[in-house]
């Protein structure tokens, strides 16, 4: 990532405008994020304590909640530093290194997502061979694919954003270095870059969703195949909290980086991204521990044992 630029630092507007609703917002923002951090170690812990939770589902669901409460340590902190400081600056290579870093963890969580789309396929359509389709070792290979190629293509989205020269205004009308409002700075015409950057969030988004949607048609129509209800009714409730997840989580991604940036508005686009990222990193463990009874009898076994494990799910 070249500096061929004049602009050594950027300034966060964030929630400037909001004035004194700033502490408000501080006291919202920071009750979310303790139940961010709280959620999550409470998923992982379960998750690798628990025995009966060592399966492929459960390993997913434990790497998705470390990627999620990393992804929110870049960007929350900073944030609820900056709604209490006159002094929002943050060096180009910092502001670089930020988007990187997010975008990389943002990625990985959708390759995540694709990821357990097929483990519900694997464990609904094709039971037999489960055990072969979704040993150990593939989970692994799976995983580490998830993160490497999540942090291949920030990389090479970051580097488009920052290889173009910075020479003018310094403002960044956002609470963190997102793609968008960065390159609207830059003093070159990004008629190249913009587009690339488009086209490939596009592609990365639009094939894992529709990776997702086969698997799912194809879970429906075994589901559907079950003579049962209550063996259709399980195996639904199975896959809702993960479904859920996924139509949140790309959701919110779709509406802000699958629109080119002249398309965005400022306070529109800070509205979605809190959602995307502050009330998704929440979402995923609330869903998984209030629909998921596997979850919710080993964080009651895990109560009883210890008597002060975080009780707030």
């Amino acid at each position: 990532m070249a500096n061929s630029s004049f602009v050594t630092e950027f300034l966060l507007m964030g929630f400037s405008s909001l004035g004194e609703l700033q502490l408000v917002l501080f006291v919202v923002f920071l009750t979310l994020y303790l139940f961010i951090l709280n959620g999550n170690f409470t998923i992982i812990s379960v998750i690798l304590l628990d025995q009966s939770l060592h399966t492929p589902m459960y390993f997913f669901l434990c790497v998705l909640s470390i990627s999620e409460t990393l992804y929110t340590i870049v960007i929350l902190p900073k944030m609820l530093i900056n709604l209490f400081s006159v002094l929002r600056t943050l060096s180009f290579m910092s502001c670089a290194t930020q988007m990187f870093v997010f975008l990389g963890f943002a990625i990985t969580n959708c390759l995540l997502l694709g990821m357990m789309g097929y483990d519900g396929y694997a464990a609904i359509c094709q039971p037999l061979h489960y055990p072969i389709l979704m040993s150990w070792r593939v989970c692994g290979q799976l995983a580490v694919t998830s993160i490497i190629g999540g942090f291949l293509i920030s990389l090479v989205g970051t580097n488009l954003v920052f290889s173009l020269p910075f020479c003018g205004p310094n403002k960044v009308d956002h609470y963190f270095c997102d793609i968008s409002p960065v390159i609207r700075l830059a003093c070159a015409d990004a008629h190249i870059n913009e587009p690339v950057i488009f086209i490939g969030g596009a592609l990365v988004l639009l094939v894992l969703l529709i990776f997702i949607c086969i698997s799912y048609g194809f879970i429906v129509h075994t589901i559907l195949r079950i003579p049962s209800a209550e063996g259709k009714r399980k195996a639904f409730s199975t896959c809702a909290s993960h479904l859920t997840v996924v139509i949140v989580h790309y959701g919110c991604a779709s509406s802000v980086y699958l629109r080119p940036s002249a398309k965005h508005t400022s306070g529109k686009d800070r509205l979605v991204t809190v959602t995307y990222t502050i009330i998704t990193p929440l979402l995923n463990p609330m869903v998984y521990s209030l629909r998921n009874k596997d979850v919710q009898i080993a964080i009651r076994k895990m109560i009883g044992k210890t008597g002060f494990f975080p009780k707030t799910l």
